[in-house]
């Protein structure tokens, strides 16, 4: 008897009748057990969404078979659909500057098996977090950039992604701005962190402007880079209350934390499948 294998499948297409139908007839002929199913229209534009994990028990037991197998479904309903090994572990290029908390986050999870992803380098344009990334046993690349030398360490960049495999670019709290050029080929393959919730207070120490404005709330939100600055289809938002006896230390500490967490929900959800491109916006199942 052949070993069960879990499997995601992910689709979109314009909605219509049968879809769910077809889906769970294909799964059921194919012997392959439905772990979890999620799957939403979108009213405005009529577009399907679906997100299926599921055990393979009979012969479809690889990505090509399974792919062959639902072919005519796909032909039917003029879908993009493709299907994932939920077992293999996606490779993290992760960029940086000098602040090392989402850093921090993720080497950690990863190193502990707590995300199902390993980091297969770190990219960053200083050498404050080198010693961090080495106590971690990862490849550590500094490419400092400036006016002169961007499109050049932009291309190092994307001939490091290409030589490690990575699955997704991260930039956990890197303070470069990627050209168009760059951000043209990585379309839902690289998240940005941004202390978003702080609309009004752009630039430099944003938490500092903020206490300056006695906000209440502060927070962080992780995206899809886009070529619009802290812009892009947004994947999970993360918000604290504050108050008046903060200070513009612990607000940036309080800042720091949201910002991991908003960071590392978003490369989960990315990892396992979960976020579906709508547009400027994001399907996340």
């Amino acid at each position: 008897m052949l070993d069960q294998q879990r499997f995601i499948l992910t689709l979109s297409c314009t909605d219509a009748v049968g879809i769910v139908a077809a889906v769970a007839g294909f799964l059921e002929d194919n012997e392959c057990f439905i772990i979890d199913s999620k799957q939403w229209g979108d009213a405005v534009t009529k577009t399907f969404f679906m997100r299926c994990e599921f055990e393979a028990q009979g012969n479809c037991h690889d990505i090509e078979a399974l792919e062959q197998a639902f072919l005519p479904i796909v032909n039917r309903f003029s879908m993009r659909a493709q299907f994932y090994d939920s077992g293999q572990k996606s490779k993290l290029l992760v960029m940086v500057s000098k602040q090392s908390h989402c850093l921090n986050a993720i080497l950690y999870r990863c190193h502990c098996q707590l995300m199902n992803a390993d980091v297969v380098a770190v990219i960053s344009n200083h050498n404050d977090v080198k010693s961090m990334v080495e106590h971690y046993d990862v490849p550590f690349h500094h490419l400092p950039v400036d006016k002169h030398n961007r499109a050049e360490q932009e291309a190092a960049v994307l001939d490091l992604k290409n030589r490690y495999e990575a699955d997704l670019l991260v930039l956990a709290r890197y303070m470069q701005v990627l050209t168009p050029s760059m951000v043209a080929g990585l379309k839902g393959q690289a998240i940005n962190i941004h202390h978003s919730f702080l609309p009004s207070f752009k630039g430099a120490k944003p938490y500092h402007q903020a206490y300056d404005n006695g906000v209440k709330l502060i927070g962080a939100t992780a995206h899809y880079v886009s070529d619009d600055l802290d812009e892009g289809p947004i994947i999970e938002q993360e918000v604290t209350r504050v108050d008046h006896s903060y200070t513009p230390a612990s607000l940036v500490a309080k800042g720091q934390d949201v910002e991991s967490k908003a960071l590392i929900k978003a490369i989960d959800y990315h990892i396992n499948r979960r976020v579906m491109l709508n547009g400027n916006k994001t399907v996340v199942f």
